[in-house]
């Protein structure tokens, strides 16, 4: 199997807390405070350095640093850490138009000096109208994309030390240059519809999509290599999930079971009701991929795949649930489907990085996938 088949593993920092019992926790997904404050691990430093020191020497090649209006702020965060895993990559999630061009430039030259050259970008366009007013920007979905176009443009003139004058659509700068980078990052790109995906076919390196079963996402990344190919381009496809890894199937389907077996009903349906009016075609893909009921039958939407966060949590939503050789059989079925990159988290996120590294990397590595 040759390097670019091999399967990467990375994990996820939870920037709105941490929970054994809360999906909707991790990342930000409705701003509600109350909800929020329900975190009972906290996103402070000396708790996410836990997780990143854990990713790195469980063998994590990155972690995911998210962004939202309710999460801690990725930049801070990740430099912080840098100087508590010394190994360890960080996917840091970037809103671009919110800065400028240059000044992310700028920051990610700085970062790639402070970390020695490990930094990736995952560029979030913003799917919500509601998310981005929250910072101040009105732009229309359509136009965050193609601004999001212009903006990797830019990034990537100033990142191989050109000196930039540009007068385009969304930017107007002028003599434009940076201190030069350790090394340029790898820019990560998601988004299901034909825009995100135009986007990501023309200027990322990897794509990055929420789970959906095997067959159903192997269709988005045909999607993608096709309009990549048009470009000249090659990309390379990664998944976001979460993870229930146990000796047993029955060990962590329980787990599983008992994370919904709690959830107010109310809060279902109204986060439901959010979903299904969201404005990110990703959003209500993964909405649909389940009814909203609460048995294991009807959240397994494929063998070993379950909707559950999805009841409550924006964004990603479905979990890899089984034993470890299960589990292993999942993703060895989703890099069938053209998936070699795959970021995951589980609830709490330290215990679980343990579960899964400990329980699933040695059923990879026996598959000859790492």
């Amino acid at each position: 199997m040759s390097e670019q088949q091999k399967v990467v593993l990375d994990w996820f920092l939870p920037l709105t807390g941490d929970s054994r019992t809360n999906l909707a926790l991790g990342s930000a997904t409705d701003n509600d405070p109350a909800r929020l404050n329900a975190a009972s691990r906290r996103p402070d430093l000396p708790y996410l350095s836990q997780i990143a020191q854990a990713a790195e020497n469980l063998g994590f090649e990155s972690v995911l640093v998210p962004t939202g209006g309710g999460n801690e702020e990725s930049w801070t965060i990740a430099t912080a850490l840098t100087q508590h895993a010394r190994r360890l990559e960080y996917l840091v999630a970037v809103r671009p138009g919110l800065v400028s061009p240059t000044l992310q430039a700028q920051v990610t030259a700085s970062f790639q000096n402070v970390s020695g050259g490990r930094l990736r970008i995952n560029l979030v366009a913003g799917g919500e109208d509601a998310e981005q007013r929250r910072f101040g920007d009105r732009i229309g979905k359509e136009g965050r994309y193609a601004r999001a176009a212009e903006y990797v443009t830019l990034l990537r003139r100033l990142w191989t030390g050109e000196r930039v004058t540009h007068r385009g659509e969304f930017f107007d700068i002028e003599d434009a240059y940076i201190p030069q980078l350790a090394k340029i990052p790898e820019v990560y790109l998601g988004g299901s519809s034909d825009a995100a995906i135009d986007v990501a076919a023309e200027h990322a390196d990897v794509y990055l999509t929420w789970g959906e079963p095997p067959a159903q996402a192997g269709e988005k990344i045909a999607r993608v290599a096709e309009r990549a190919a048009a470009h000249g381009r090659t990309l390379r496809y990664g998944v976001r999930l979460h993870a229930i890894a146990r000796p047993t199937s029955d060990e962590a389907w329980a787990i599983a079971d008992g994370l919904v077996a709690g959830l107010d009903p109310e809060v279902v349906a109204d986060r439901r009701a959010a979903f299904a009016a969201s404005g990110s075609e990703g959003q209500r893909r993964q909405f649909a991929l389940t009814d909203g009921g609460t048995s294991r039958g009807e959240l397994e939407i494929h063998p070993g795949l379950w909707a559950g966060a999805s009841l409550v949590r924006g964004g990603a939503g479905t979990a890899l649930v089984g034993s470890y050789a299960e589990v292993a059989a999942l993703i060895e079925e989703y890099r069938a489907v053209g998936f070699s990159e795959f970021v995951l988290s589980g609830y709490p996120h330290l215990e679980e990085a343990y579960w899964f590294a400990e329980g699933v990397r040695p059923e990879l590595a026996r598959r000859g996938l790492l």
